[in-house]
This record gives structure tokens, sequence and C-alpha cells, in this order.
């Protein structure tokens, strides 16, 4: 299968950027009230809807510049694309509406919306926005409309809102870590040429978690509340070229991890931190099995985006909510 030149297989993940300066901005925000509202905050809940109706119609006027304008248009149509990328794409998918349904969650609970509300306006705005993306992929000709992605964006969903009605908390957590691939540096215009590019291109390079804190599964134990166990799902040599042609596999993962949130601390800085880190995999000693290797033992399976990228988006975040002050944002 030729490879995909255009970004667009990368939407959820380049939306994922924008969505944690916004909720850095949220969270820091939150930093100046030190906590949530008890009750309705009605300058607060605007703020959010706000901030929410400008950032996702933001992104999704550029993705229909940046993405689509080069690309001829079609009437509506489907695409079936269930059996490309070892199924990479479809889990991407599903992390994307988890974690933009949990900061939506987040954003509200910030401003004392109840609970039933978190969940119908706040835990389904990953797959609100998603479906609009799919959408304006069906209108593409050199694409279509996904019922696999769709599938994933409502499995991403159905995962953070299923957790809320049954336990009430987030027991399980999606999450997500990026190590740079070997293929990078051969094929750099299709993988990207620098971290941030292949964070977004390398499927190589990505691993997707599911994170499960132990304590909140064993109330009773004396294990401590921010251990958790993983197990994460990667692909090697994907897409198949000359270098790496048959030599196609996929990666399953077992490591442990830290539920930062659950961290007691009384700065409201560390919080936001813990907040924002906690939908990333901790660095950790891991065991790794695939039909290659067999049973593969990594002392350390870095993420590159927890030490060097999310500094920078952190501080990005941290300017544009200086020049939103220096405006006289109402909040």
């Amino acid at each position: 299968m030729p490879y995909l030149s255009n970004i667009t297989k990368y939407k959820p993940l380049v939306f994922l950027i924008a969505l944690f300066l916004g909720a850095n901005l949220t969270a820091q925000q939150k930093t100046n009230f030190f906590e949530p509202s008890d009750t309705l905050n009605i300058k607060r809940r605007r703020t959010v809807i706000i901030s929410e109706a400008v950032m996702g119609g933001a992104t999704l006027i550029g993705l229909n510049q940046l993405w689509y304008a080069d690309h001829p248009r079609s009437g509506f149509h489907f695409y079936n694309d269930n059996s490309e990328w070892l199924q990479m794409d479809k889990v991407g998918h599903a992390y994307s509406s988890y974690v933009i349904g949990k900061v939506g969650m987040n954003a509200l609970n910030w401003a004392g919306v109840s609970k039933r509300d978190q969940l119908i306006y706040g835990a389904t705005l990953g797959f609100v926005f998603l479906t609009t993306v799919e959408v304006l992929d069906g209108f593409s000709k050199e694409w279509g409309f996904s019922i696999g992605d769709m599938a994933a964006n409502a499995a991403g969903t159905g995962l953070l809102i299923g957790q809320e009605l049954l336990w009430q908390e987030q027991r399980i957590q999606f999450k997500f870590s990026f190590s740079k691939s070997p293929y990078a540096d051969l094929y750099p215009d299709k993988l990207g040429s620098n971290t941030i590019e292949q964070i977004l291109k390398d499927y190589n390079g990505q691993t997707y978690w599911l994170s499960f804190n132990i304590k909140s599964f064993f109330k009773e134990s004396n294990i401590p509340a921010w251990l958790n166990l993983a197990v994460g799902y990667g692909v090697n040599g994907v897409p198949e070229y000359e270098n790496i042609e048959g030599d196609t596999y996929r990666q399953f993962y077992t490591s442990l991890d830290l539920d930062l949130t659950k961290i007691n601390t009384k700065s409201p800085v560390l919080k936001t931190i813990f907040n924002l880190v906690n939908y990333l995999k901790i660095p950790a000693p891991t065991v790794e099995f695939n039909p290659k290797d067999k049973v593969k033992f990594h002392w350390i399976h870095i993420n590159y985006l927890t030490f060097f990228n999310f500094y920078e988006l952190n501080k990005k975040a941290y300017l544009c909510q200086k020049i939103i002050v220096s405006l006289g944002t109402p909040y």
C-alpha cells in the first residue's frame, strides 16, 4: 500500500497538541482561582464555552485550509481503511476521543457544572469534534468517511463515560508515549525530519497504553494510590518500504506506570502539571511481546514527548495565556 503523503491520517494527534495548549490554559486559570467551583459559576462556564468554540472552530478552519483545500472535493462517500496501519490509526482515534472528552469534563467541572452535564456536554466533546472531521473526510475525493474511525471514536468516548457511570472515577486511563524509531532517519520525508513531525507521522514510534490504577480495584489494600499497571500497543515497519519489507508486526507491552493525579499535594501548580502530564505514559521498565523477538525487555521505555515536547507545549500555552489576559478576557 502506498504511503499517504498528506498528513490527514494524523489529524487526531495534531488536534491533541492544540488541546494540550487549551487544557493548560484552563488549568492555569484554575490555578489562579485555586479550586473548581462548588456551584455553577456562570462566568467560568461562559469562558469554557467560548474557549472551546473558538479553539474547535479555528482548528476545523485550519484543517480545511491545510489538509483539504489542495485536494479535489467529491460527493459524500465512505472509505474502508480498517486493514491499514495495523489499526494504529484506530487506536489513535480512540485515544484522541478519550482525552478530548476528559479535558472537556475537567473544564466544566472547573466551572461548577453538574456531573450529568459534564458527561453530556464535556465527555462527548471528542466524539463530536472527530465526527465533524470525519464528515470533512467524506467530502474529500482522496479519502472518505470511515466507519472504522467512527467506531474507534465511540470506543474512546465510551471508555470515558462508562467508567464515570460505573465507578465515578477513571480507573483505566488512556495514555500515549513516543520513542524515535530506526526508520525515521531512513525516510525523513515520509516519517518526519524532526521530533515533532515524527510524533505525528511515524506510527512505528508511537505506543498507546491502557493504564490501570491498582489501588482503585483493591480499595482495602496497602498498595500506593499512585501505582498503575499499564498494557500498551505499538507496531513495527509500517508502511512497508524496501528496507523494511517483511519486517512488519504488532508489538504488545506491559509496564509499570504512575497516576500522578493520585499524588497528594497542596500546590495548585503541581496539580496542574500532574494533571497534564498524566495523559502521557511515565517512562519505566517494560516487557515487549512480538512475533519476531517473542519477549524483549527494555530497562526504560523512553517517552520523548514527556521530556522535550511537553515542556515546549507548556511554555507556549503560558505565553498564550499572557496574551489573552493582556487583552482583558473576562473570567
